[in-house]
């Protein structure tokens, strides 16, 4: 019994050691408890960022909820962040806030910046804030209070993305293990940091891509294999006036499935053409594979345009076509009948002047001469409507048009039976 006592006493005489007394005894066991703690904090940190620094999460909260804990195992005042774009150091984030002095947004000088040197050398620096002016940095560390700093370059792939500060103000002897995890801290920030840019990055090209696929002025669908609608965009809702989710393309458009252009798209894994009447409008309907990076079919986009407009267009391109070319003809035509009409009128009033009045052969002769006028006249109008001058918008007789129009296709009037009563001014107004 007594040996087992004294072999208890020399177990606990190695554990605290022997020459160390009570009192010494339990401030080596509150430091050692003091250290836990602080081990346990960074740790906690360390893992706050890694878990609470999601999307949701500005960096205003991050470094907040940072410096509230990092308070508790420093003496620390100040905390900012700066970021390295397009080759200049800004100012982002600084808390608290009321310790901003530049605005947000400021660029850092690189003459005479502390910053830049540690940007520049890419390792972290311990800086006590000295009354000589070496950095323009100092002015504003006095101004605050701030008595010492810690600056961490932060990298991500060897590349540096920005800095951290963490200032005091006091002057505070940062051992081994706190600069290593300083350093632990700000790659882990630095990580963080750039997947919120990336994710950004993303995210604002999803939503260009989105706005693109809703301000198309064409109808875009975008089906599973089965046909059954997944996305669409305004154009499509418009013209269909209803919700499309969930409903089939086949029974939007009145289509047989196994006869539709999807299963020929799924089978052939190539586009497809075709032309569809929708609500009586002749649309083209295109359909698109889409792949996965298995490089596996998983949907298809579909996209259809109202061709109505268009082919009716085309068709009046067509009707103007064939009337310019009736014009030229009759133009042709005109120019080869106008010299025989010529000699026929000059022969009838050579005629006519030598023949009298009540000759019988007179009103024969007068019959000829008034045809050849008319037919002169319609081949002037064929030569007037072939003409392709610009319009001249001058005075003219509203009385005289009329006369030219009912020249023109009167006789076609009168042999459909139609009957045209005349009743014009007394003087040719004018237009």
């Amino acid at each position: 019994m007594v040996k087992a006592m004294r072999d208890r006493q020399q177990i606990i005489n190695l554990l605290t050691g022997v020459q160390s007394s009570k009192k010494s005894y339990y401030t080596e066991l509150k430091k050692m408890v003091n250290e836990l703690k602080k081990k346990n904090m960074q740790l906690e940190i360390i893992n706050d960022i890694t878990k609470s620094f999601n999307i949701d999460m500005s960096i205003d909260d991050m470094l907040k909820n940072t410096f509230d804990k990092l308070k508790e195992i420093f003496p620390i005042g100040r905390i900012s962040l700066l970021l390295y774009e397009q080759e200049q150091l800004i100012l982002t984030n600084v808390y608290p806030e009321q310790d901003l002095y530049f605005p947000v947004g400021f660029v850092v000088p690189k003459e005479h910046s502390l910053y830049w040197k540690v940007m520049q050398s890419l390792e972290k620096m311990f800086y006590q804030v000295q009354e000589e002016k070496a950095f323009f940095e100092n002015k504003i560390y006095q101004a605050l209070g701030i008595r010492s700093i810690l600056l961490i370059p932060l990298m991500r792939k060897a590349q540096v993305i920005g800095l951290l500060s963490i200032g005091s103000e006091e002057v505070i002897m940062y051992d081994e293990s706190d600069l290593s995890f300083f350093q632990q801290f700000g790659d882990q920030l630095a990580v963080c940091i750039e997947n919120v840019r990336l994710y950004n990055e993303v995210l604002t090209s999803k939503k260009e891509w989105e706005e693109t696929f809703r301000a198309v002025s064409e109808m875009i669908f975008v089906v599973d294999l089965e046909g059954n609608i997944l996305k669409y965009n305004d154009a499509a809702k418009a013209f269909f006036s209803m919700n499309l989710y969930n409903i089939n393309i086949c029974e939007l458009l009145s289509i047989n499935f196994k006869e539709s252009p999807i299963v020929e798209t799924i089978e052939t894994k190539k586009p497809v053409h075709r032309q569809f009447y929708i609500q009586q409008r002749v649309c083209e309907f295109h359909s698109y594979p889409v792949w996965n990076e298995q490089q596996k079919m998983y949907a298809i986009i579909i996209y259809i345009n109202d061709i109505t407009e268009k082919l009716q267009i085309e068709a009046q391109l067509i009707q103007s076509g064939k009337l310019a070319a009736i014009g030229e003809m009759a133009a042709g035509i005109a120019h080869e009948l106008n010299n025989p009409l010529t000699a026929i009128l000059g022969n009838a009033q050579l005629l006519l002047r030598s023949i009298k009045k009540d000759d019988r052969s007179y009103k024969l002769l007068y019959d000829i001469h008034l045809c050849g006028k008319r037919c002169k006249s319609i081949i002037q109008n064929l030569l007037t409507f072939s003409r392709q001058d610009e319009y001249v918008f001058e005075l003219c007789s509203i009385n005289e048009a009329v006369e030219q129009v009912l020249g023109l296709i009167g006789d076609q009037i009168q042999k459909q039976n139609i009957r045209i009563q005349k009743k014009l001014g007394n003087y040719s107004p004018q237009c």
